[in-house]
């Protein structure tokens, strides 16, 4: 399999990730919300979070449907999946009550099943990232 096609087909899963999780927020806002709101670590933060996560995820997903942007996308992908991650880390070790803020069918994961989820997809992102550097400097180099 070339480098274009894995870096296309790992662009493509992050895009409907993102898509996915985004417009699920949006679409079903006032839980989104409230489950915010009661997150004891982003509490203040939530009336901004509610907003800029999930337009974030969606302005990802378009950096990651150009080859000219793809990169940064790989780089916001890897970002935003870590800080999810260790976020989710946290509140398992530190808080008593966990709210779900996640989209759609993620809501049903378990708290160990959505880390692993989002450790399969940060190291998708990383292999992104690696390809999209390697063919942007294979393509200098010719």
């Amino acid at each position: 399999m070339s480098r274009k096609l894995l870096s296309d087909i790992l662009s493509a899963l992050l895009v409907f990730l993102f898509i996915y999780t985004g417009i699920s927020k949006l679409l079903d806002y006032h839980t989104f919300r409230r489950q915010l709101g009661q997150s004891p670590f982003i509490t203040l933060y939530a009336p901004f979070i509610v907003w800029a996560l999930p337009l974030g995820e969606i302005i990802i997903a378009g950096l990651l449907l150009y080859t000219r942007t793809r990169l940064m996308g790989f780089y916001l992908s890897f970002f935003l999946l870590s800080l999810f991650t260790f976020y989710l880390i946290a509140m398992l070790r530190l808080s008593y009550f966990i709210p779900c803020s996640c989209g759609g069918v993620l809501q049903h994961l378990s708290w160990n099943a959505h880390i692993v989820f989002n450790i399969v997809f940060v190291i998708l992102s990383t292999i992104g990232v690696l390809l999209h550097i390697k063919q942007q400097s294979a393509h200098s180099a010719n």
